[in-house]
């Protein structure tokens, strides 16, 4: 195996940036796979340590304080706990976890940088940014708004359009304006300090494409594709008053840029752990290192911070691996903090107390690690209920259950195995053979599934052998079949582990099983015969309809909330001279006919009078609003009656009729308050 050619495995998680709680798109993402690797290792006794720590720098802090009137500090400090007890009680097993703000961090993060300017590493030069002078400070392409130039959608971002993905600069936004004062920016000259990326590109290339091509299809393609465009200079510093100081002379008013900053936060989460010997986790070849990360940190980790470690020198080493995860949504829907469409950790841990294995499980089961996936309250439901509950906590608790009725609780001794027996431990150990193998390639979904199977194989035993009738003839038979199921409860307490490690610990304890190690598996001698087994409890319980109903109807809140606050009505158009909007003959008419314009989705034709005995024909693209058109006859409309007719799907079409279009995008009819004559003029 690849991990066995190193004495010890460092294990980074991508620093979760404390302008917020964390939710179940960052436990699914990094902090579960991360954890379940972390575990295994340490389960097999090898040397490891998992570092972490909060992001607590960046424009967002600045912005959240100013409008909560406190400090940048203030901010972090409440955001810092409420993740580092989040990840506690989700079991995340981190050696240390600490953050940016730290005293240790500040002085790594200057002297890195101090280090690699002072080796010429970077290049300074001048650059055009955007500056709010009401506000008196640069601000950055996120913190700009406006008009896509792409799809025109109003509130793009001057970094990215959410509407239709493109990739924007503030420079290109129609109309841009600062998004957290309205002001209209100016361009305005400033310096930075940029890595040369471009300098590095050669080795990037090598240590990517030619030596790691075992990564993730994912990661190695998003390399790949950077790398076949060519590197540019990226920035390291930015003009900002909240961040750790550029330590060079004449650069007041300017901090490192916080990509820059945090990833540095890995070496000094290892110096405050382990201060004396932190250098050998970092600079020593014998040293693997695993960084686990979401897949819009890719190119941060694979090719921006290792360039950075390039330029330091000095010994650091590189990434062996990076399995970086893709997104997972929601109900559907891409999770969104701005939005609050999430499941909040904190928020789970109060409406579901003590199922911190349940959501572990089910991310585990839904890892998006090739593809984007989906979480939702359906399947977490059926999940605990059809698996967690039906197959493994069914499977331990019949063992149990059925030891303390017929042995008093207490282990028997095994006789003679026949082949029932025998088959069960070469099923267990195959399974866990494709467990083993599937966590050193770090394919977490299939792991997890394989220790089910162990669950999974117990169920078929027990019904195949039938203890519960064997006992009324042959208890010597009931005693192996029994001896043989605690034995295989026990391989599950240490399957598990990585995975589930509350469950497993009260199972460790029910068993009196001591303390757990992979070299266990597979072993029909776990639980030696003679000693107690604990009364039997619970590992898991259903989760009922009104539960899941309760979180459904939060999301269906939070949905129209999101679209009540995001509406705004569309620009209004340029002028026009009152001459010119007279010459629009707006008239009243009731709809005598109206029906589907066949083999078109969106069009309806309406016979409408309008006061002349051969009425007049409009075509009107609003079928998907008005999904049933007969209710829209004898209703009276406005209609421009004065448009050339023109023809649609071969109808001609004598004018216009007026909708609204409200905000959830339905048009919605324009009318008169009162009826009045068919082709009565609107003035």
């Amino acid at each position: 195996m690849e991990e066995n050619k190193y004495k010890r495995t460092l294990i980074t998680t991508a620093l979760p940036y404390a302008n917020g709680p964390v939710h179940i798109g960052h436990l699914a993402g990094v902090y579960v796979p991360a954890d379940i690797y972390a575990r295994y290792l340490r389960l097999r006794g090898r040397e490891v340590v998992m570092v972490g720590g909060s992001d607590e720098h960046g424009v967002p802090i600045t912005i959240r304080a100013r409008k909560e009137g406190i400090t940048p500090q203030d901010v972090v400090d409440r955001y810092h706990k409420i993740i580092k007890d989040s990840f506690e009680e989700f079991g995340v097993s981190f050696d240390v976890y600490s953050r940016t703000t730290s005293a240790t961090h500040a002085e790594t993060a200057s002297e890195f940088f101090r280090h690699i300017y002072d080796k010429g590493g970077f290049v300074e030069k001048p650059s055009m940014q955007f500056y709010d002078e009401g506000a008196g400070r640069f601000v950055t392409d996120r913190n700009v708004t406006g008009e896509c130039p792409v799809c025109h959608a109003q509130g793009a971002y001057g970094d990215q359009c959410e509407k239709c993905g493109s990739s924007l600069s503030a420079t290109d936004l129609i109309n841009p304006r600062c998004a957290e004062t309205g002001n209209v920016p100016v361009m305005r000259e400033t310096f930075h300090w940029y890595l040369p990326l471009d300098r590095w590109q050669p080795e990037l290339e090598k240590w990517i494409l030619e030596d790691h091509k075992e990564w993730r299809t994912n990661v190695y393609g998003q390399c790949k594709s950077w790398l076949d465009l060519g590197l540019q200079p990226r920035a390291v510093t930015r003009d900002l008053d909240w961040g750790i100081p550029v330590p060079v002379e004449g650069a007041d008013g300017k901090v490192l840029y916080v990509w820059f900053d945090a990833p540095i936060g890995y070496i000094s989460n290892t110096k405050e752990l382990l201060p004396d010997s932190w250098e050998k986790w970092w600079k020593d070849p014998e040293t693997r290192i695993i960084n686990f990360i979401g897949k819009d940190n890719i190119v941060f980790h694979c090719i921006i911070f290792p360039a950075m470690l390039m330029a330091y020198g000095d010994g650091y080493q590189l990434p062996d691996n990076v399995p970086a995860n893709e997104f997972l949504n929601l109900e559907g829907d891409k999770i969104s903090t701005s939005r609050n469409w999430a499941v909040w950790l904190h928020e789970y841990l109060r409406d579901f107390p003590g199922k911190q294995d349940v959501l572990r499980y089910v991310l585990t089961a839904n890892a998006p690690e090739s593809k984007d996936n989906d979480f939702t309250w359906a399947d977490f439901q059926a999940r605990n209920n059809n698996e967690l509950v039906a197959v493994l906590g069914n499977f331990v608790n019949r063992a149990v259950v059925l030891t303390h009725k017929y042995f008093g609780g207490t282990v028997p001794a095994p006789g003679e195995l026949q082949p029932v027996d025998t088959q069960m431990l070469a099923d267990v150990r195959a399974a866990v053979a494709a467990l083993t193998d599937a966590l050193d390639t770090f394919r977490f979904r299939e792991a997890l599934k394989q220790a089910m199977e162990i669950a999974r194989i117990g169920n078929r035993y027990l019904q195949e052998t039938e203890p519960w009738k064997v006992a009324k003839t042959d208890m010597d038979r009931t005693a192996t079949i029994l001896y043989m199921a605690l034995q295989l409860c026990a391989n599950l307490a240490v399957a598990c582990e990585p995975f589930m490690p509350f469950m497993s610990a009260r199972l460790v304890k029910m068993l009196g099983l001591g303390k757990p190690s992979w070299e266990m598996l597979g072993s029909d001698t776990l639980v030696a015969a003679g000693s107690a087994v604990a009364q039997p409890e619970l590992l898991f319980e259903k989760i009922e309809d009104e539960a899941i109903a309760a979180q459904l109807k939060r999301l269906a809140d939070t949905k129209k909330a999101n679209e009540a606050a995001a509406w705004k009505p569309a620009p209004v158009q340029p002028d026009v001279d009152f001459d010119t909007f007279c010459l629009s003959d707006l008239r009243a008419g009731t709809v005598l006919e109206c029906e589907r314009v066949p083999k078109a989705d969106k069009l309806l034709r309406f016979r409408i009078d309008d006061g002349t005995p051969e009425g007049r024909t409009i075509v009107s693209g609003i079928a998907k609003s008005y999904p049933d058109p007969s209710e829209l006859v004898g209703r009276q409309v406005v209609y421009i009656a004065n448009l050339p007719a023109r023809k649609l799907r071969g109808i001609e079409s004598q004018g216009m009729i007026l909708s609204a279009e409200d905000k959830d995008g339905s048009l919605v009819l324009a009318s008169v308050s009162r009826p009045v004559a068919p082709g009565a003029q609107i003035k």
